[in-house]
């Protein structure tokens, strides 16, 4: 098997940081390379380095591909080799269809003027090679995430695609639709086509890959051919993170005391269509010091029974009540469930959660502006003051806290999420998928961080679609479908196969 692509010695450095220091990484033609590390290895700028995002110039080292060196100015030279990347999020137009989405750039057009009938044939084909029937026509904000993705890649096969980069493709997808991604990848495998896959599931990982290169603080660390050898999780773990992790979830000691949160008979109604009913008569505690999770599948309603909640940001003819410590609260606003000692760190930090153009040091002190203000001005003494007590207490890794957040990995980004939530001096901490496509040591840390919160006689729901997380960190489960509670388990009675059996079995 001949080497598609080499990197040699790849160098990259931006003011006051090296990202990249001397990578090396060969792909071979036809095979799938998984690209791992920890958020903020450098896997993500090597890939915009390969792309031409970041132009031959503006680096060291050489790129060779198909044996010929490269020296890509943008990411339209990239493509015309058939180098095509699809990222973590999406590049398609939500009001376009299907068929503009996969053709917008590389129309099929004569003299100006499109043929659509090709391009809705040309359409169908592509459609039918990632497994998806629907109409040419359709638009793209009426596909769920997964096959929005399957649209994705028919867009990189419509270029002729020869080396494929797919950066953590599976990371908001249901476990059904993140197994057929796998397929697909196999299957454009066996049609010669070569992938390079960068994710933190490991076992995805070593699903697909015929080989797995380990980057660690910008630099390439090891390399394993899962066809020669098994290779473990406990081993790549070990080289992303530089230690063993025997144990991925720290632990702690379980204490309960009294009921902090307590939400009886919730019923929330969908914001568009008022006789849907999407959360039916919930019921739910959260006392001091636990960790309380809720576990369902995806569309089983516990991302809008957590923003229903935090202010009612989901939903209408929301009715039934809260308590804290056994007094009613109102929560009908997003600042009066802050007063009420609520805090919510959504599932999409980056459209909801924080504001990318801003810095560290501003989004931290978002939630709790009057702390760090004299009167109506804002005391920017106070805000640093602040922003780096909490870059220091979660070992945000940044060079200091005026950088913009944009700038950030997934896991830092995450912490700094979880600072402004922290800074607001929440009661509860509800968590919606708070290690969403970050690395096990940027997870252990967060793990780390919800341990010290129960230590110190907090409260914590978290949501979870990784039920090995939920059982390793959780006192109690909810099992949520459909819109409802259908059981809860205590953490010596929870397993896996009890709470996909009581959503089975509802």
């Amino acid at each position: 098997m001949s080497a598609l692509l080499e990197m040699r010695g790849i160098t990259k450095e931006f003011p006051g940081v090296k990202a990249l220091d001397q990578v090396d990484l060969t792909v071979d033609s036809g095979e799938i390379l998984a690209l791992v590390g920890e958020n903020g290895a450098g896997k993500s700028t090597l890939m915009k380095v390969l792309s031409g995002v970041y132009p031959a110039g503006s680096y060291d080292g050489e790129i060779h591909y198909d044996g010929e060196l490269a020296q890509f100015a943008n990411i339209a030279d990239s493509e015309a080799k058939g180098i095509i990347i699809i990222h973590q999020e999406l590049a398609l137009v939500p009001l376009l269809s299907i068929a503009e989405n996969i053709f917008l750039g590389n129309e099929r057009a004569k003299g100006g003027v499109i043929n659509w009938r090709e391009t809705d044939r040309r359409t169908v084909e592509l459609l039918k090679k990632v497994g998806l029937s629907e109409a040419p026509g359709t638009l793209i904000d009426k596909l769920g995430v997964g096959k929005q993705q399957l649209v994705e890649i028919a867009k990189a096969l419509s270029k002729e695609v020869r080396l494929l980069i797919l950066d953590e493709p599976t990371a908001a997808l249901s476990e059904a639709d993140s197994q057929a991604l796998l397929d697909l990848m196999l299957e454009l495998k066996a049609q010669g086509v070569t992938q390079i896959i960068i994710s933190h599931k490991l076992n995805e990982v070593r699903r697909v890959a015929d080989k797995i290169t380990v980057i660690r603080d910008g630099t390439s660390v090891s390399s394993m051919d899962a066809r020669a050898e098994k290779v473990s999780e406990d081993r790549i773990v070990r080289d992303m993170v530089g230690r063993d992790m025997a144990q991925r979830y720290p632990a702690r000691e379980r204490r309960s005391g009294d009921e902090l949160l307590t939400v009886r008979d919730w019923n929330v109604f969908h914001p568009l269509h008022a006789d849907r009913q999407v959360i039916e008569n919930v019921n739910l505690s959260v006392r001091a010091g636990e960790v309380v999770g809720i576990a369902g599948l995806m569309g089983a309603g516990r991302t809008e029974l957590a923003m229903s909640l935090f202010g009612r940001a989901y939903g209408q003819k929301i009715s039934g009540t809260v308590e804290m410590r056994g007094q009613p609260v109102d929560v009908s606003t997003v600042s009066r469930a802050i007063d009420a000692g609520l805090a919510y760190v959504t599932e999409d930090r980056k459209a909801l959660g924080l504001i990318l153009d801003e810095t560290i040091q501003r989004n931290i002190t978002l939630s709790n502006l009057e702390e760090v203000s004299r009167g109506q001005v804002l005391q920017e003494a106070a805000e640093t003051q602040v922003a780096d007590k909490y870059r220091k207490a979660l070992n945000i890794r940044t060079p200091g806290v005026f950088q913009r957040v944009v700038n950030l990995s997934g896991g830092n980004q995450q912490k700094v999420v979880l600072s402004k939530w922290l800074f607001a001096g929440p009661e509860v901490l509800i968590l919606d998928e708070p290690t969403r496509g970050i690395d096990v040591g940027a997870k252990f840390e967060i793990y780390g961080i919800i341990n010290d919160l129960s230590a110190q006689g907090k409260g914590v729901l978290m949501i979870s679609s990784e039920m090995p997380e939920l059982l390793g960190m959780c006192d109690r489960i909810y099992v949520m479908n459909e819109g409802a509670f259908v059981g809860e388990l205590t953490a010596k009675d929870a397993s896996q196969e009890a709470i996909m059996s009581l959503i089975v079995t509802d």
